[in-house]
């Protein structure tokens, strides 16, 4: 019986337009699917169309309103900061996650941005909350406006996706664990669905089937011929079980993670009667479309893993449409506007190289001629410099100061372009890059350095076997957004949106507060 009334109420905040207006007034849709595909490239999509279904990619390019190219403004993008981005409506200044993990200056270790001891793990050894975000979501604000009234379920291949897009107020979260392969979840959420529970004891789960299993391509070999780099082509087969045992680190990788939210979002879907109550329901979809781990660039792999992702959208779609009818249903497809290149280090055009560690030397032996014999410099970290800010307030040195002598020292370092201080991004004049590293600045975890390297140069790191030699890029990678479904008229448009534009439009579309520290306006073409 509360259920009932609440849901009543929550008609009348959400749901229901008041009798005065007009008919001609959009209704809110009785289900969002929000979907965020890591990586995904909008020059991918339009060259490998040739093996895509009438009814996956093509249908939402052809009949849905397709912005061709999303800008995040931020350093550093990765899955979480960009996912958090998109789901908050505002940039690391204010929601506070900035990669997938953060350097921690008081215990001087690494550790998962959203790891919280707090709570336990549901079917994996990960302590994780989604405490860590500083801003509302879309999906908190919809539980807010439907008094709890809205089931909201999120589903990734990783946990940090998987917080973010469920929120703080979410019924759950759901992610692959590395370790077992089964659905995992955190005791944050207090709403373990029996039909996820299920699947994990069921003998036809993935978790089940993944003993032996191989990544074979879905269609033949030769018909992968988008990319004119590719000499010989020939059928490939992965082994998805490697022998360390994080196997499902490797699985997550590949298609079948794709197929394996797509499957468990389509049990949700129906057996959850998401869409069917008088509040909008809401269910967040992460997938991967990025390069499979040892495999170069241009690959039959990644056509491969585009054509098996058109075929998961498709039945996406379908299920949607006969659960609660496409016109009921509003769709947001986005990518994570960044590109994780398998580029080989030996094959590229070499201007030098930059090694951390002896930049972390030099800086430090640099202030000990200036200050005294001491361990002035923290640690190096996603090419950010942390100082020993409690040594600095000990011997009470203004911070300003010792922060724009090592900015000046590193600057005439060879493959440093800029140099920028907390202090600067803080207080310094205004101009287009001081924002564009103030977006991707939190004082809670940042650095005090923020160190730009010129195109080109080799990032190394000789003391630290596990560092992976990469190359510093300053590419722009198209990247699309896709509204798709409820009221939706088929349109192109091939100016540049805000990443921060998604999150207030949605919510406009929900008759909902936007995120509390979104500031963009609506996209205009959704009207």
């Amino acid at each position: 019986m509360i259920r009932i009334l609440t849901s009543l109420v929550a008609v009348f905040v959400v749901a229901a337009p008041l009798q005065a207006q007009s008919s001609s007034v959009r209704e809110t849709p009785k289900l969002v699917i929000g979907i965020t595909i890591d990586q995904l490239r909008g020059d991918y999509l339009e060259m490998f169309q040739q093996n895509f279904s009438d009814r996956g990619f093509k249908r939402l390019l052809n009949e849905g309103l397709v912005y061709e190219n999303v800008s995040f403004n931020i350093p550093n993008l990765d899955d979480v900061s960009a996912i958090t981005t998109i789901y908050t409506g505002t940039t690391p200044f204010y929601h506070g996650i900035l990669a997938n993990k953060k350097y921690i200056t008081k215990e001087k270790r690494e550790i998962q941005t959203f790891a919280d001891e707090d709570y336990l793990g549901n079917y994996t050894q990960e302590k994780v909350s989604p405490l860590a975000i500083k801003a509302s979501t879309i999906t908190d604000e919809l539980k807010m406006a439907s008094l709890n009234s809205s089931d909201i379920y999120s589903l990734a291949p990783l946990s940090a996706q998987a917080l973010i897009t469920a929120g703080q107020l979410g019924n759950c979260g759901f992610w692959i664990d590395d370790y077992s392969g089964k659905w995992a979840s955190t005791t944050y959420y207090r709403d373990f669905y029996w039909v996820v529970d299920a699947e994990n004891k069921s003998n036809t789960s993935y978790s089940a089937q993944k003993l032996g299993k191989y990544w074979n391509p879905l269609l033949d070999a030769k018909q992968y011929n988008a990319l004119p780099y590719l000499q010989g082509i020939v059928n490939f087969q992965h082994n998805l079980e490697m022998t360390n045992q994080n196997s499902y680190a490797l699985f997550k990788k590949s298609p079948y993670a794709n197929e394996c939210v797509r499957d468990m979002a389509i049990k949700i879907l129906t057996k959850a009667d998401m869409g069917k109550r008088l509040a909008p329901d809401f269910l967040s979809l992460t997938f991967y479309a990025g390069n499979f781990p040892g495999i170069a660039d241009y690959s039959i792999e990644i056509q491969d893993t585009y054509t098996r992702l058109d075929r998961d959208i498709e039945a996406l779609l379908d299920a949607i449409d006969k659960s609660v009818g496409l016109k009921n249903a509003f769709i947001f497809i986005t990518s994570t506007g960044y590109y994780d290149s398998n580029e080989e280090p030996d094959l590229v055009i070499n201007r030098g190289s930059f090694h951390i560690n002896r930049c972390e030397a030099l800086l430090n032996m640099y202030l000990m001629a200036i200050y005294g014999t001491n361990s002035w410099v923290d640690k190096f970290y996603n090419n950010q410099i942390y100082l020993n800010r409690k040594l600095i307030e000990d011997q009470n040195i203004p911070l300003q100061e010792i922060q724009r002598k090592s900015a000046e020292f590193i600057a005439e370092f060879t493959g440093v372009q800029e140099v920028y201080t907390s202090y600067d991004l803080m207080h310094g004049e205004w101009n287009p890059m001081m924002e564009y590293y103030r977006n991707g600045y939190s004082k809670e975890t940042s650095g005090d350095l923020y160190v730009e390297l010129q195109p080109g140069y080799k990032i190394l790191n000789d003391q630290d076997k596990s560092h992976k030699v990469k190359v510093s890029r300053n590419n722009a990678v198209v990247c699309p957004v896709i509204f798709f479904g409820s009221h939706i008229k088929p349109e192109r448009i091939k100016r540049t949106i805000k990443a921060t534009e998604i999150a207030p439009s949605v919510a406009h579309v929900l008759r909902i507060r936007p995120p509390n520290a979104a500031k963009d306006n609506v996209l205009s073409e959704l009207f």
